[in-house]
């Protein structure tokens, strides 16, 4: 599980963000519990992306293995000596 990644932090920064916004803007939320709030969402959405990422792998695997290949791109053109 990557907590690193940008799409976890994105994704932890879009959940979070409301309670970001009322820190730093609205200033009636403490930044301590607006930073707890967004360490949570990058441990919730770290579990979120890696489940996805584990349904979608399949998919991928199984694509490449099974995909059609157009009779133009079979034939390999040598390079001529010159």
């Amino acid at each position: 599980m990557a907590l690193i990644r940008p799409s976890t932090l994105l994704l932890a920064t879009g959940m979070s963000a409301p309670a970001l916004y009322h820190a730093t803007v609205a200033g009636d939320l403490s930044a301590t519990a607006a930073m707890e709030r967004f360490l949570l969402a990058v441990a919730v959405s770290a579990v979120l992306l890696a489940g996805l990422r584990a349904v979608t792998a399949s998919y991928a695997r199984h694509r490449i293995a099974t995909a059609p290949v157009r009779a133009e791109d079979k034939v390999v053109d040598e390079p001529s000596g010159g």
